[in-house]
């Protein structure tokens, strides 16, 4: 993988630059749909492609390594060929969902012992078989297996789950060493930067990454209940760490103020559910604010749903789409998954023209407050 730097913000960190992976390039800030188990709920590759203009998304180890299980992703020849998306893919480790497990887990030096969510059933996760799971999926990117505390960890806690995460990174680092990817084409592996929400903890993780010299690097364990203000200071702390010839991954975040604030902090690579959760939940973001579809309002808007967004947005109208949620209509989740995550693709892309035009700190100041109202 490369990372080719093309243009730095004069007002702001903000960054806009093109990661080359084996299955395409990435133009940063870019914005990672969700495909936790082989497909982005509820919309076709197709709508990725054509509509949505995703140029990477996301799987998860934890979720592919349940269902369908590595068997069926091996004899599909991998996770491109098995669900047909030929750009990059990035696999999480897993890390995040099995510490969602709390109380079905247990957590060890040599690794993390945890129940399923399915059937109950045993299963141990270490760094050197989550590698290992990895290489099979067949992501481009694929991310070391951390642990990711809760946001509101004690400091001793906090510490302690960070020289796990460090050691087990070291164990990733030569896992990938020892090991061939399956498929023929290279795969990059990130480490993640954690230290919970205490500034001596992250700047020490940081640099521990930095040292390590990977092709990209990630920032995890933020937007887990922290204060806003304080994700913000950690990655102001992080990113001044990092390496800037490295693109930078902030893991799970989040709303499009959050995007954005973090664009002008140095972050390159973002994912979140966020645009297909709310969406099915009738939950519409524009540039105007966000809009419930549920709401009466809607009921006699003849209007298309965003002017300016994809073909869905033009071709229903907002009385259209309030209509389908009342009815309970699957499509409804439908169209407004599509509408959320083209809209995500657009502000990154808007955001990335305006970093390139120079004028990326003027055009945030005029968006942001408004697209965190209510319309």
């Amino acid at each position: 993988m490369e990372f080719l730097l093309q243009h730095t913000d004069n007002g702001s960190d903000a960054r806009a630059g093109l990661i080359t992976t084996a299955h395409g390039q990435i133009k940063t800030p870019i914005f990672m749909p969700v495909g936790t188990c082989a497909s982005v709920k509820g919309v076709h590759i197709s709508e990725l492609h054509e509509q949505i203009k995703a140029q990477i998304i996301l799987g998860n180890t934890y979720h592919l390594y349940l269902r369908p299980g590595l068997d069926v992703l091996k004899a599909a020849g991998g996770l491109h060929k098995f669900n047909g998306w030929d750009k990059p893919i990035l696999t999480d480790s897993g890390g995040f969902q099995v510490f969602s497990l709390t109380g079905i887990r247990k957590l060890k030096e040599e690794g993390c012992e945890f129940r399923s969510h399915i059937d109950g059933s045993r299963h141990f996760f270490t760094p050197e078989n989550v590698i290992d799971t990895e290489r099979t999926i067949g992501a481009d990117i694929i991310m070391a297996f951390d642990e990711c505390p809760p946001g509101e960890s004690d400091y001793q806690y906090a510490a302690n789950s960070l020289r796990l995460t460090q050691r087990w990174l070291d164990r990733c680092i030569k896992r990938m060493d020892e090991t061939e990817p399956c498929y023929g084409y290279e795969q990059t592996l990130f480490p993640i930067v954690q230290g919970c929400k205490y500034k001596d903890l992250r700047i020490d993780a940081a640099k521990h990454v930095a040292d390590k010299g990977a092709d990209g690097n990630a920032i995890g364990g933020l937007a887990v209940g922290e204060p806003t203000e304080v994700m913000y200071e950690m990655i102001e702390i992080v990113n001044g760490i990092l390496p800037k010839d490295k693109p930078r991954y902030l893991m799970g975040v989040g709303t499009p103020q959050n995007i954005l604030e973090a664009i002008e902090r140095g972050v390159d690579m973002f994912d979140c559910v966020m645009p297909t959760r709310n969406g099915r939940n009738a939950m519409l973001f524009t540039y105007e604010g966000t809009m419930n579809m549920r709401n009466k309002k809607w009921e006699m808007d003849f209007s298309p749903i965003d002017p300016d967004g994809c073909h869905v947005d033009r071709f229903y109208t907002t009385a259209y789409l309030h209509h389908l949620f009342k009815a309970q209509e699957l499509l409804a989740m439908q169209i407004a998954s599509i509408h959320n995550l083209a809209f995500y693709l657009r502000l990154v892309t808007d955001a990335r023209e305006h970093i390139i035009q120079g004028d990326f700190t003027v055009w945030k100041r005029s968006i942001i407050d408004q697209l965190g109202r209510r319309v």
